[in-house]
């Protein structure tokens, strides 16, 4: 049976970290909500910023539906041949409405200290305005819509992992929970 693990945290709490621990370790494709933000962007030559980003989600949910994006992950993660699947990147209730209909889906909170989670975010610059973020900028960020509801969607997770220590922490708990979900 197909293993579909979501991951749903605060800004970087160590979702994708924990999707490309499982990509390297047990070969599980990576479905990532903000992968269809970015492409879109790239494609309109608009900075990967997130507010770019969040502003984006804004509109398509608004205009094609709160669910839109949910649908295309959920489809994509079933459509997989692949007997693990990770999902990055969940952090509203709608977001699990189609994958919760999934046999072998699991949600998984991912848990890190505020200050932990904003050195990683200047660490990783990922998105074009993360190296320059102050402490400040990150603790607005967290208040943004796409931010707001994630409380609420971890509530119905199957696991929570704090994340605060190391990689090797973290992996054992992954390896932990793959276990569980496996018998």
């Amino acid at each position: 049976m197909k293993i579909i693990l979501g991951f749903v945290g605060e800004l970087s709490s160590g979702k994708g970290t924990a999707c490309q621990y499982l990509k390297e370790k047990h070969q599980a494709p990576s479905y990532r909500f903000s992968t269809i933000l970015r492409d879109i962007l790239n494609r309109l030559y608009l900075g990967i910023t997130r507010e770019n980003m969040q502003g984006l989600s804004k509109i398509i949910r608004e205009f094609f539906g709160q669910d839109t994006l949910a649908k295309v992950i959920a489809t994509d993660a079933n459509n997989d041949k692949a007997e693990l699947v990770s999902v990055d990147g969940v952090r509203r209730l709608a977001d699990i409405k189609y994958l919760r209909e999934l046999p072998g889906f699991y949600l998984i909170y991912l848990t890190a200290d505020q200050k932990i989670r904003y050195e990683r975010i200047v660490k990783r610059g990922e998105n074009d305005d993360d190296t320059k973020k102050t402490f400040e900028q990150f603790q607005k960020d967290e208040l943004a819509e796409a931010e707001l509801q994630i409380k609420e969607t971890a509530e119905t997770a199957n696991f929570t992992i704090n994340n605060n220590g190391s990689l090797e922490d973290l992996y054992r708990q992954i390896e932990d929970i793959l276990k569980q979900v496996k018998k």
